[in-house]
């Protein structure tokens, strides 16, 4: 690994050696993140938030997602310690997770739905916020909101906020430089009043790094972002926000257990083009993820004497595309005796299938195939290659082939909330009705062409007029969702009973032929039932809660995307969600624990064709069929605790026991699932310990996560070792003696200090590798 120690270092003692003198406090137009708690909201469910301390243990250049992995029952895996591969980016939350294969965690933007978080065209919150902007992060971990905006929210729903403006005019400038090459530069404007209770901020950033196994990737995002708030009068409110995110993205590649504990530095993607296409299908520049987000709403608030009311407006366009290097040209058209069609730029066929491939050719494009009997001598990947792939079986005129295989994803969603609220107070009971609605009007395409890689011997560059478009397809989802919740509070005691409904309908239209075309897919859910109470004790600062939720997750629009799926038999996943447990608040203590109980049905599961292949099967396009195959049971327990030590330290703690099993599963489905089994990728035990210290301009903290084992497969054969991360933080936050300068602070992050070596991240039934100690040094300026 190549930590470049000695020019972080330098970078730090050069900032700290600066003419300064001590600040006693933060710079005022970032001082909104110190009223942060760790314990979440007096409601009738587990839930928690983000702390300063857990954003300062990231650095600027990491994603958003990374903040919350300290929170109970909470694990977050990336392929790298900045967040920047979505492929390799996992949730798990009480056996509940979001990954390539399962989106079961609702993700909001303010409060706003973010569309969904698969990879294929969805959007995590990282494409939302900018680290900079983040103010924090409320984690519901079971029954969560009622008015919750998500249709993936089975297990919890997290909902990611920004920072209002201030209300004095500034620049803040942040730099960040870190290992593999990574940097970062950030600017916001904080414009003060610009109209009569009017503030508003604007922010541009551009980052980039390498991976960490042989910095050969080519990460780079571009992000833009803007928010306004206005008060109107006494009464109305005003916010708008915008943001763009362009992404370029080099992903990581899982591994097998086997292959970890051969080589755990390395997750096989090659970082220079060796010329034979069997080995090029592992070149890192040609696993890509290109995405473009634009994302924009705006909300009005009326907060009255007895009635509250708030709706909010927002818009969604999503582009972009994922990349692989597939050694061979599908052969579509019978050429015998004749160049290959697919070599040609003139010619592009629309749909169908592949009649086979083509791996060699001669000087006049026509197909090659191997000498009889000859044996490969290629032994990577896969295992090897056969004859078919190896210029060896070839003659000495042989040319290799290759194809670039895009898949365009492009979305657009259009959706209004509204919530009304009437509170009515009689003595000492008070009762409040609230009601709202959720609509969404979401379209999708996706269609995957194929190009011709121009020389094959030489470098990936291909030809911008595709031999194959396989598959175009067009979607729409229209979503309604209705709720309303009757809450009554009196002495000490507040409880409340809710329901809600999603109407969900769903449509395909296939663009090459109308046959496959599906109307009018019903995915409504039931009337789902939503009830707790939160009781004040005795104790001082001592409350007991309990709560229970029925969620539910639509049918995906990716089911209609299969045309062996059986849409009359699939039902929408359903979860029952049971919460028990009590909060104790003080000035020193601050303290939660929570029981659950979690019944999942429906699961939905994809099923590949019965043709299985060696390695990536490239050309799997609209085969393959999702089923239903029974359901997870899940209960556990979460605590977490702060304790302010003294006026300088404070402690942070939280443990998650979690015990996630498959139940119902179908014998017939041969997929090798026994009913108790644990779920792959759930983790059973979990403890974060977190020490900081905040002493005037100082600070600096010390923590330390334990992830027990974890299965990668299904069948519970294969396990992935527990894990230690700890991670590092110090910095300074100091007044300038410089005209025009505020203040700077100055933070040093080390993560994965102690070098651990881990299987992170887990989908498809093996894993990526976890990474290595990253040191990164933030430098921000208040103008």
């Amino acid at each position: 690994m190549n930590t470049k120690f000695s020019y972080i270092t330098l970078a730090c003692l050069a900032a700290l050696n600066t003419q300064v003198k001590a600040a006693e406090t933060a710079d005022l137009g970032d001082s909104d993140v110190e009223k942060i708690q760790v314990i979440g909201k007096s409601v009738s469910y587990a839930n928690n938030e983000t702390t300063e301390s857990m954003l300062k243990q990231q650095s600027n250049l990491t994603s958003v997602l990374a903040s919350i992995d300290n929170l109970p029952g909470v694990l977050i895996n990336e392929g790298d310690t900045f967040g920047s591969d979505d492929w390799s980016t996992t949730i798990s939350i009480r056996g509940f997770q979001v990954s390539l294969d399962e989106q079961q965690i609702g993700i909001t933007v303010d409060g706003i739905a973010n569309g969904n978080s698969n990879y294929g065209g969805g959007a995590k919150a990282n494409r939302y916020i900018d680290t900079e902007n983040l103010y924090l992060v409320e984690v519901s971990q079971g029954t969560a909101d009622i008015a919750s905006r998500s249709n993936e929210a089975l297990g919890g729903t997290l909902n990611f906020t920004t920072i209002d403006p201030t209300q004095e005019e500034g620049f803040l400038t942040s730099l960040s430089f870190g290992d593999f090459q990574a940097q970062k530069y950030f600017l916001r404007y904080n414009t003060g009043e610009i109209a009569r209770d009017t503030f508003a901020w604007i922010s541009v950033s551009s980052s980039s790094n390498t991976d960490w196994v042989n910095q050969s990737a080519e990460n780079k995002k571009d992000h833009l972002a803007a928010k306004l708030i206005s008060d109107l009068n006494d009464n109305w409110g005003l916010t708008a926000y915008a943001s763009y995110d362009d992404s370029h993205e080099d992903n990581y590649q899982r591994v097998s257990k086997a292959q970890f504990e051969t080589n755990p530095d390395s997750d096989r993607l090659t970082s220079e083009w060796t010329g034979v296409p069997y080995v090029d299908q592992l070149y890192r520049k040609g696993w890509s993820t290109l995405r473009e987000n634009f994302f924009a709403y705006v909300a009005l608030d009326y907060a009255g004497d007895n009635l509250n009311f708030s709706s909010n407006v927002y818009y969604h366009d999503n582009e972009g595309r994922g990349d692989w290097v597939p050694p061979y040209l599908n052969d579509l058209t019978d050429d015998t005796g004749r160049a290959e069609t697919e070599l040609s730029s003139q010619t592009t066929a629309m749909g169908g299938s592949s009649r086979g491939i083509i791996t060699f050719v001669n000087r006049d494009g026509l197909a090659l195939t191997p000498a009889d009997g000859c044996v490969s001598s290629i032994t990577f990947p896969y295992g090897g290659a056969g004859s078919a792939f190896d210029a060896d079986c070839f003659g000495p005129e042989a040319i290799p082939v290759g194809s670039y295989r895009h898949t365009h994803y492009g979305k657009q969603r259009f959706g209004l909330n509204a919530d009304i609220a009437y509170t009515i107070q009689t003595g000492s009971l008070e009762n409040s009705t609230r009601a709202g609605l959720w609509y969404e009007d979401y379209s999708r395409d996706e269609y995957r062409d194929w190009h011709k890689i121009i020389d094959s011997a030489s470098s990936f560059e291909f030809d911008n007029t595709p031999y194959w478009i396989q598959y175009d397809n067009s979607f729409a989802v229209d979503t309604t969702m209705l709720y309303i919740e009757n809450e009554t509070s009196f002495d000490w005691i507040k409880a409340r009973i809710g329901a809600k409904k999603f109407i969900v309908e769903l449509s395909k239209d296939d663009n090459f032929n109308a046959a496959n075309n599906v109307d009018n897919v019903n995915s409504d859910s039931d009337v789902l039932i939503s009830a707790g109470l939160v009781a004040n004790m005795p104790l001082d600062g001592l409350e007991v809660f309990a709560g229970y939720a029925e969620n539910f997750a639509a049918i995906k629009d990716t089911v209609l995307e299969r045309d062996s799926s059986t849409l009359t038999e699939i039902k929408p996943e359903t979860a029952t969600n049971f919460d028990i447990g009590f909060r104790y608040n003080s000035d020193v203590i601050d303290a939660s624990v929570t029981f659950y109980k979690i019944d999942f049905d429906n699961r939905v599961t994809f099923l590949p064709p019965d043709s299985p292949v060696s390695g990536i099967d490239y050309n799997i396009g609209t085969n393959g069929s999702y089923i239903n195959v029974g359901g997870i049971e899940s209960e556990g327990i979460e605590a977490s605790v702060s304790v302010q030590l003294s006026d300088y330290f404070s402690f942070y703690g939280s443990f998650t026991s979690n015990e996630s099993t498959y139940k119902d599963v179908p014998d017939e489905l041969g997929l090798n699932i026994q009913v108790g089994n644990t779920v792959f990728g759930s983790v059973e035990d979990m403890w974060v310990t977190s020490l900081d210290y905040n002493k005037g301009n100082y600070s600096a903290g010390l923590s330390v996560k334990y992830v027990g084992d974890r299965f990668i497969d299904a069948a519970n054969t294969v396990v992935a070792e527990a894990y230690t991360v700890t991670d590092l933080y110090a910095g300074v936050n100091v007044d300038l003696e410089v005209q025009g300068i505020q203040n700077m602070q100055v933070r040093f992050t080390l993560n994965n200090l102690t070098d651990e070596s881990y299987l992170s991240g887990i989908a498809g039934q093996s894993a990526w590798i976890g990474a290595p100690r990253t040191a990164a040094v933030n430098l921000q300026f208040s103008f």
